[in-house]
This record gives C-alpha cells, structure tokens and sequence, in this order.
C-alpha cells in the first residue's frame, strides 16, 4: 500500500487505475475481451488481461502488450502501484 494514503483512498486510487487500464486495453485492441482484478498476488496490487482475438496476429498482440505493460509501467512510477498486465490465450479462458 501506498505510504501516504489511507486504506480507502489506495483502494479508490487502484480501482481507478485498474478501470484506466482496462479501457486503454480495449483501446488498443476493442475486439478484446479484457478482464481487471484488484485480487493482490505477494507485490502485486492488482492485474489487467486482455484476450485478443485468435486471428490477431503475433506481432500485433506483442505490440498490444508491450503497450499495456508501459502504461502500468507509468503507473507504477506515479503512483508504486504494481499492476501486472498481459495479453493471453482467448481459449485459456
């Protein structure tokens, strides 16, 4: 948790900051399925995966992740929250 909020407020600043992620996921990709959570794994404080369509091709869906990844990387910087981010198997799902 943030040093300098309350409970509360790093709640409502992750749960913004997961709904930023999540729309620029679809954004980036508006066929995608996109899925937010704020369950925290060990560091992490919440995660974003998008699913894009299997007829994307490689190169795209790379670029597509590289691009979430440096948004969350942003996010970390501005506010040290750790949201993991990744484009997964549509049928792993």
């Amino acid at each position: 948790m943030h040093p300098h909020l309350d409970r509360d407020d790093h709640r409502a600043l992750l749960d913004a900051k997961l709904t930023a992620l999540a729309l620029y996921a679809k954004e980036l990709c508006p066929e995608a399925i996109v899925e937010a959570s704020s369950v925290q794994y060990e560091d992490e404080d919440g995660c974003v995966y998008i699913f894009p369509p299997p007829s994307l091709p490689e190169a795209e869906e790379e670029r597509i992740e590289l691009a979430l990844a440096a948004r969350a990387g942003e996010i970390f910087e501005e506010t040290g929250l750790y949201i993991v981010c990744a484009a997964l198997d549509p049928t792993a799902r």
